[in-house]
């Protein structure tokens, strides 16, 4: 249960970050950002579900969202690192 809850957070993190205005990943997600919304909303629901149902109520809803916050933190990280290699690739 626990890497199911962790793989949740983390593909959580993902959707939030993809309907992002600011985000470089995949520039044609802010099309579709409000079902990628609505999606994102049920697996983080279902990740703190798992996470409730592996560790109890009140440690599973916090790592839950831990975990989620984790790497809502990293991929901004990520973005701009990938971004900074495209650019020093161009400039060659």
């Amino acid at each position: 249960m626990t890497v199911i809850y962790l793989f949740l957070s983390a593909l959580a993190a993902l959707g939030f970050y993809l309907s992002s205005a600011h985000q470089r990943f995949w520039p044609g997600a802010h099309a579709h950002a409000g079902a990628l919304r609505v999606f994102t909303w049920i697996v983080t629901a279902t990740a703190t579900a798992a996470a409730i149902a592996a560790l109890g109520p009140w440690a599973g809803v916090f790592a839950a969202l831990t975990a989620l916050m984790l790497v809502l933190v990293l991929l901004p990280h990520l973005d701009a690192w990938r971004q900074l290699q495209r650019e020093n690739r161009d400039v060659g």
